[in-house]
């Protein structure tokens, strides 16, 4: 049988015009189209210009069929003070609006636990609902408020490293909703820059100290720029208590709020949890 790029090629050959090297040049190839890479859920992540790890520990966690997560970045001082946060709000609507323009996501997270409190949740949905309408919006407080409840964790130990400011500000925004606060601690570290080289090893040290109080049932370290998610179910198994972060409470209430239930052991308890 005639291959017919063959024929192609020998017909350039044989026309009569100039010698020039052969080619092909087919045009309206067949093709059909699948669900894509999140043929199960889509998630947007609005992320802070100075963050090094939430993207990271997201991969991690959303390695599942059918799910997958697409970013823009927001700009951000590094030193985090409550004037810098706030003057994130400006810049979330074009953030949101970034993310794969034109077609339907099923989640868009804001990534800045303390941005997120002190611009306001609902605040940060409006702003998002300005590029994408109706969408389901979350951020870590938001998701970490949802993973205490699913939880059942009522007092719990708070790492941060903020400053003492944001940090008395963090604790009365989850006393207010319920969440008793009888121990923290923080690296009292004002640069983003810094925050995101806190090793596991001294988060983990310090969770431990904070965690081991009777006084608490539950541990909750809080920044997207600390790394908490590959030490998460050390830490549980160590403390016999639940433990979560900015970043690991956010990711799952990503995925639940985008209808995806997996179990996923390996990251905690949480992950064998759904909403309540």
């Amino acid at each position: 049988m005639a291959d017919p790029l063959t024929d192609t090629l020998t017909a350039e050959r044989t026309d009569g015009g100039p010698a020039v090297n052969p080619t092909v040049n087919k045009q309206h190839m067949a093709f059909e189209l699948d669900a894509g890479v999140y043929a199960r859920a889509a998630i947007g992540l609005i992320v802070l210009a100075s963050d090094q790890t939430v993207e990271h520990e997201f991969r991690r966690i959303f390695d599942l069929p059918g799910v997958a997560f697409y970013e823009s970045r927001i700009y951000n001082d590094p030193n985090i003070t409550p004037e810098t946060l706030k003057a994130m709000e400006a810049g979330m609507t074009e953030a949101a609006g970034l993310i794969l323009p034109g077609i339907p996501l099923d989640v868009v997270a804001y990534g800045c636990t303390s941005g997120a409190m002190l611009i306001g949740d609902d605040k940060v949905a409006e702003l998002i609902h300005e590029a994408r309408p109706g969408v389901a919006c979350t951020s870590p407080m938001k998701g970490a408020l949802a993973a205490l409840a699913a939880l059942g964790a009522k007092r719990v130990a708070l790492l941060t490293p903020y400053l003492d400011e944001i940090n008395q500000a963090m604790r009365g925004f989850l006393q207010d909703r319920g969440v008793a606060v009888p121990v923290m601690g923080s690296f009292n570290e004002p640069d983003d820059n810094k925050v995101g080289r806190i090793s596991p090893a001294s988060i983990r040290a310090a969770a431990l100290e904070l965690g081991r109080a009777d006084r608490v049932d539950a541990v909750f370290v809080a920044c997207t720029a600390l790394r908490v998610v590959e030490i998460v179910a050390e830490l549980e198994a160590e403390l016999g208590k639940p433990v979560t972060s900015s970043n690991h409470a956010m990711a799952w209430h990503c995925l639940r709020l985008a209808g995806i239930d997996d179990p996923q052991p390996q990251f905690g308890r949480l992950f064998t949890r759904s909403l309540v």
